[in-house]
């Protein structure tokens, strides 16, 4: 007798969804100032979303390489995309952000004035500008300014300066967001504080940051990723993957775990 054999169909696989366009890509990019060569053939993809720390020896490039994704500085040779655009391109469009290690306030606006800087330019310039889907004094209360709009930057302290300072970052909602040393001439109390903010704001947000630090704990800390640059000429060494969970506390920096990263990382220091 023939047996009757039942055939099950198979539904066609979902399409994957698409991958979201990289935050940046650099392809053997290169900076030189005269016959000194500052970053050499550099070749890395920041993943969209994800909180990168830049580390390494003085000299290693680690300033000039957020100057080169800004736009602020030209690749000699190599290429250089910000989420699929030219360096310029993504400059005007406001696609990021910097936030430098002085908060360069002007000092004749209030906090809230300050942050609210970026669109009056923008509308003056007749530039589109995407506002932040916050109103400047919901980013000041996003960054812990609540009740502090109208102080003058002399009446505010370096950290709430520097809080003042990414709040403004934020009013365009870049999709970028640009670091530079932001909390390193803060006292280390105010420091830790700023971090935890920091990535509350990251959490919040999902902006992509790229952030310099020359402190090893705050890298571990603050990082998903770490970039390890070389220096004599800036050369990336390694990219060092932090698995440790998320939402992150001071006391993490006491574990094991976070102890093993850092002594990681300060091997690879001493050798580059």
């Amino acid at each position: 007798m023939a047996v009757a054999q039942k055939l099950t169909a198979i539904e066609p696989a979902a399409p994957a969804a698409p991958r979201p366009p990289a935050a940046a890509i650099l392809r053997n990019a290169s900076v030189r100032f005269g016959s000194f060569t500052a970053i050499q053939d550099l070749s890395l993809e920041i993943e969209a979303g994800a909180f990168y720390t830049i580390l390494g020896p003085s000299g290693c490039g680690k300033s000039t390489l957020l100057r080169l994704v800004s736009d602020l500085i030209p690749a000699a040779s190599g290429e250089v995309e910000i989420l699929g655009k030219s360096t310029e391109e993504a400059r005007l469009a406001r696609e990021f952000a910097f936030v430098f290690q002085d908060a360069t306030l002007l000092p004749w606006r209030t906090a809230l004035q300050n942050v609210e800087l970026p669109l009056e330019i923008g509308r003056k310039r007749g530039v589109a500008v995407k506002p932040s889907g916050r109103s400047a004094r919901e980013l000041l209360e996003l960054v812990g300014l609540k009740g502090r709009e109208d102080a003058l930057p002399h009446e505010l302290s370096g950290g709430m300066r520097q809080r003042v300072a990414i709040a403004r970052a934020l009013i365009c909602q870049p999709k970028l967001l640009l670091m530079d040393e932001p909390f390193g001439a803060l006292d280390e109390m105010t420091r830790d504080h700023l971090n935890l903010q920091l990535l509350q704001i990251w959490e919040e947000t999902s902006t992509t940051i790229l952030f310099v630090t020359h402190s090893i704990p705050e890298a571990v800390f603050l990082g998903q990723k770490v970039l390890m640059l070389r220096a004599h000429p800036g050369r990336l060494r390694e990219v060092v993957d932090i698995d440790l969970p998320f939402p992150r506390t001071i006391k993490q920096r006491e574990t094991p775990e976070f102890m093993r990263y850092a002594g990681y990382l300060r091997e690879l220091l001493e050798t580059c």
